[in-house]
């Protein structure tokens, strides 16, 4: 099959997730998995803004790091941030230090506060207006949709920052919001089961 890589064992896989080890790993247990959990959520969309202009494998390797400094992603926590934590942040070489994408990530964990208020988890803002029902597996994978293009908009309309229709994408692929793994995929099928009962329990 072109669209895969089959390793050794005879495994198949999307063509992106097959090394380095950590991508594969993070392709089969991660990536498009259904995830309802607000923190998780919320560590996504920051981190896909700050690896604009990167790759995703520059921020995969040090996401225990950010996961450190930005105390999990909790927004409660990571909304308090000022000045004193935002320079500590720029002198912590286990992190990507751009002032501009770490004064978005303290801002979108206070927007994500207020959509929390507004709809009652973020898990539910996302999977209720933008999770997306099964199609058919991608010939060619889409850098950008009319869905992605809504959800910035939106996003945008309530505060948040780095939150481009391609930054949005990435984060609605990883999230499992949209299943983009190629058809015959070893992870294609679970992730599926996983996106239907989300998608239920929210209603669409």
């Amino acid at each position: 099959m072109p669209d895969l890589v089959v390793d050794d064992a005879g495994f198949s896989r999307c063509p992106w997730g097959a090394d380095p080890e950590i991508y594969r790993l993070y392709h089969d247990r991660e990536w498009g998995r259904a995830v309802t959990d607000d923190h998780r959520l919320l560590e996504k969309l920051c981190l896909e803004g700050f690896q604009a202009g990167l790759s995703w494998l520059t921020i995969l390797r040090k996401r225990d790091r950010f996961r450190e400094v930005f105390a999990g992603f909790d927004p409660g926590v990571v909304a308090t941030f000022g000045d004193s934590e935002t320079a500590a942040l720029l002198a912590d070489s286990g992190i990507v230090r751009h002032r501009g994408k770490i004064a978005s990530t303290i801002n979108n964990a206070r927007r994500a506060i207020q959509l929390t208020a507004e709809h009652g988890s973020l898990a539910t803002f996302f999977w209720r207006d933008y999770g997306q029902p099964l199609s058919p597996a991608p010939q060619e994978i889409p850098a950008i949709t009319d869905e992605s293009k809504r959800l910035a908009s939106d996003l945008k309309r309530h505060g948040f920052t780095f939150v481009g229709p391609t930054t949005v994408y990435a984060f609605m692929q990883a999230m499992g919001l949209v299943n983009d793994h190629r058809d015959g995929c070893l992870a294609r099928d679970g992730c599926e089961q996983e996106r239907q009962a989300v998608l239920e329990r929210f209603g669409r």
